[in-house]
């Protein structure tokens, strides 16, 4: 299957590199572009692409607004990654609460960019676990007390949270604790949906500012 991209970011010269790497992968097909995060709202809508590269910087409605609208608005949403140049950078966590469902820097070489876009669209593993647990110790915001959810979960549904929050693969949860790939999708399915997150990156933020992971 195809992932179809759209690539936002108001340099030219960067959206062209990202093109070039990206079109000369099997199975990659960028659709569209964007220069502005209002831009980048409307291409979304229009072209409805698996996955978006959003500059986290832009002029007007920078790459945290344009996620929030894009998210917000489309029924069927497609997996954002924030690009950024600095990882340790509260815009970028602020893009992760807003919904992303990742972050790449730019100075990433072109194996990286293209395993991230494979990785995030398929939502299989978590991208750069260590330093999203980074920015979540620097720019969480804990609560003064765990919400409802973390009482609801079972003892399996905890220990895979956890390992989804160490960056592994649902494959490698299955072989960790010892049952099939499929009864690891179900347990990912119910942290989802008690953590009331979209994706494996919302609950592992959530599971941080829950005061979850304190122990980790």
């Amino acid at each position: 299957m195809t992932i179809r991209i759209v690539l936002a970011d108001d340099e030219r010269m960067v959206r062209t590199a990202l093109r070039a790497i990206l079109t000369a992968e099997p199975g990659l097909k960028v659709v569209g572009e964007a220069a502005t995060g209002a831009e980048a709202v409307s291409v979304v809508r229009e072209l409805a692409p698996d996955v978006v590269l959003m500059d986290v910087r832009m002029p007007g409605i920078d790459g945290i607004r344009a996620t929030e609208q894009i998210l917000a608005t489309l029924p069927d949403p497609p997996r954002i990654v924030v690009v950024t140049t600095f990882e340790n950078d509260a815009y970028v966590y602020e893009a992760l609460r807003a919904g992303a469902s990742g972050f790449l820097l730019k100075r990433a070489d072109a194996d990286a960019l293209v395993q991230a876009v494979r990785l995030v669209a398929h939502s299989d593993s978590l991208l750069f676990p260590a330093a999203v647990r980074a920015l979540a110790n620097e720019y969480g915001r804990a609560k003064a007390a765990p919400p409802a959810w973390v009482a609801r979960l079972t003892g399996r549904e905890s220990e895979v949270l956890r390992l989804m929050a160490a960056g592994l693969t649902n494959a490698e949860i299955a072989g960790r604790i010892g049952v099939g790939p499929a009864t690891v999708k179900t347990h990912v399915a119910a942290v989802l949906a008690k953590t009331a997150t979209r994706d494996r990156t919302q609950a592992v933020i959530a599971a941080y500012e829950a005061g979850f992971m304190k122990d980790v």
